[in-house]
């Protein structure tokens, strides 16, 4: 499936507001949109925003639901934390290091959009780790949840 593309739907409250975090705030172009949804360009991934007229209900901490990117380069991703700074977009966790030492050691930060989706951006000290790794059985973390 190397000659494929990822592809996630998700919900919004508000086109303009999707737009403003996700092309403004991330820097990810803008493919079709109508009233009622927008395509997205992230990373070469298609993402498309479909609006929903009930609240979106805020889960308590990071799990299960979150979405975002594995950057291969620890300059990207920090480039990105920069960015998101500099752009004023809501950290849901600051950036910081999950799992330091280990062979899963990873960089990590959520950010949270207006309609209350997480993303999650990393990046792993040691490449193995992204599918790898199978002597560690963690799988995310409990005080993070």
């Amino acid at each position: 499936m190397s000659n494929s593309l990822f592809h996630l739907a998700f919900p919004i409250l508000n086109v303009e507001a999707a737009i403003r975090f996700y092309v403004d705030g991330l820097g990810c172009t803008v493919g079709r949109r109508s009233n009622q949804a927008l395509t997205l360009g992230l990373a070469g991934h298609q993402l498309v925003g479909h609006l929903v007229k009930d609240q979106i209900p805020e889960q308590k901490g990071i799990y299960p639901r979150h979405f975002g990117l594995v950057f291969l380069a620890e300059t990207d991703w920090q480039a990105l934390a920069d960015r998101a700074k500099a752009k004023g977009l809501l950290f849901y966790q600051q950036p910081r290091i999950r799992f330091p030492g280990t062979r899963i050691e990873h960089r990590t930060f959520f950010l949270e959009d207006p309609s209350h989706n997480l993303l999650e951006f990393k990046h792993y000290t040691h490449e193995s780790a992204i599918f790898g790794e199978h002597e560690h059985n963690q799988v995310g973390d409990t005080e993070a949840s």
